[in-house]
């Protein structure tokens, strides 16, 4: 039954889209619905997504989730257009993208030039997902100008969706050796995660110097998939310190080499650094390598993750959970068969929820949510399917 339930799950979860309003039948979640004025219990709902208390704004967010789409998509259009509060527009863009209604293409545009770094981050994420003919050139103009801290790394991300295209492969492979540590971190991630291989040597460059982007450069050689990586990571066992060593190992299982062994290798550095105190550096260092794996779809490293973290306390409990997170967000279809084929679903997701509370990636979180409505909504009730979906709704609190 478990592994019937795990497969039935990964079916109705496999499109990771922006999902589609829980009161909206399936049937027409891809319709444009017709604007009708919104409520005045609505209204009030976005209104309170600025305010102070978290629980306040946790529960709009939920009732604003569940309003019927034909009211809010346009309300939440003009609230990100033009609401008097900047963090209510911020909050609504999130929310709008939830809906994946199409007119939300033009807020999201308008959204770019917004003084406001949280909306310029939000619209930049989106066309990270929905990629577009010559958004290119308006994101390689942005790139040099942008300097918000949070702001940056997203379009960052948006411009390697952007990969095939010779202007950017240019700019971010420049970017690699130029600029302020965080926006570089946030470069080579990105190339990783896009398997831009045309990044290769200056990433090769940047994984054999002891330093802040040397770990973020071995990991990201392993996603490029490129097996002249093997001579450099095969050096840094033998000369990186022992933090540096999952990332090493990691890496070189994602090339597809002794993967076993080198997976086995984190897994076992995590389970140390977790039960042993002073080896925080290396414990965030295994979380960080074991999520790579888990994004790249190794089942087995998500299983560890949870089965480490559930009974650990922080400081340790923080970067495991972070790591479970990124998995949420980077291979939702994974992270949630996983879970829902647990025993300690509940336990799991408060592991999840931990992740959530830290993680920075609203919209990210947002499009992990949505997913989550829509596989509940596709379940027949009373299934085992839309059990786990609901646990995690209650337990996430969306």
């Amino acid at each position: 039954m478990r592994g019937r339930t795990a497969q039935t799950l990964l079916a109705l979860l496999v499109a990771v889209t922006s999902g589609v309003s829980s009161q909206v039948p399936t049937s027409n979640s891809q319709q444009t619905p017709k604007a009708q004025a919104p409520t005045s219990n609505l209204q009030a709902a976005i209104n309170n997504l600025g305010k102070f208390e978290a629980s306040v704004r946790t529960a709009a967010s939920r009732e604003v989730r569940r309003a019927p789409a034909a009211q809010a998509v346009p309300a939440l259009m003009a609230a990100a257009s033009g609401h008097a509060d900047g963090y209510v527009r911020f909050r609504a863009l999130v929310l709008l993208a939830g809906f994946n209604d199409s007119r939300a293409r033009e807020v999201m545009l308008s959204s770019l030039d917004d003084p406001n770094d949280r909306l310029r981050t939000v619209a930049y994420a989106y066309f990270e997902h929905n990629a577009e003919r010559g958004m290119s050139d308006r994101l390689l103009k942005a790139a040099e100008k942008e300097d918000g801290e949070f702001v940056r790394p997203a379009l960052t991300r948006a411009l390697a969706a952007y990969g095939a295209e010779p202007a950017v492969q240019k700019a971010l492979t420049a970017l690699v050796m130029r600029g302020q540590d965080l926006y570089r971190s946030a470069v080579i991630e990105a190339l990783g995660d896009y398997k831009a291989a045309y990044a290769f040597t200056p990433i090769a460059e940047v994984s054999k110097l002891d330093g802040p982007l040397q770990e973020d450069a071995i990991i990201a050689l392993g996603k490029l998939g490129d097996k002249r990586a093997l001579t450099v990571l095969q050096e840094l066992q033998r000369t990186a310190k022992r933090s540096r060593q999952p990332a090493v190992a990691a890496s070189i299982c994602l090339l597809g080499v002794n993967c076993e062994s080198h997976q086995r290798f984190v897994i076992e550095t995590m389970k140390f650094a977790t039960t042993n105190i002073g080896y925080q550096d290396l414990l965030r260092a295994s979380a960080k390598a074991l999520a790579a794996l888990a994004v790249a779809g190794r089942p087995n490293t998500v299983e560890a993750l949870i089965d480490i973290g559930i009974p650990s306390r922080d400081p340790a409990r923080s970067p495991i959970a972070l790591a479970l997170g990124t998995v949420a967000v980077r291979n939702t279809p994974l992270a949630l068969k996983i879970i829902g084929a647990r025993t300690d679903l509940r336990e799991s997701a408060l592991l999840l929820r931990d992740a959530f509370d830290m993680l920075e990636e609203d919209l990210e979180e947002e499009r992990f949510f949505a997913t989550v409505r829509r596989s509940y909504w596709q379940a027949a009730e009373g299934s085992p399917e839309r059990k786990i979906a609901e646990t995690l709704i209650q337990v996430l609190e969306f």
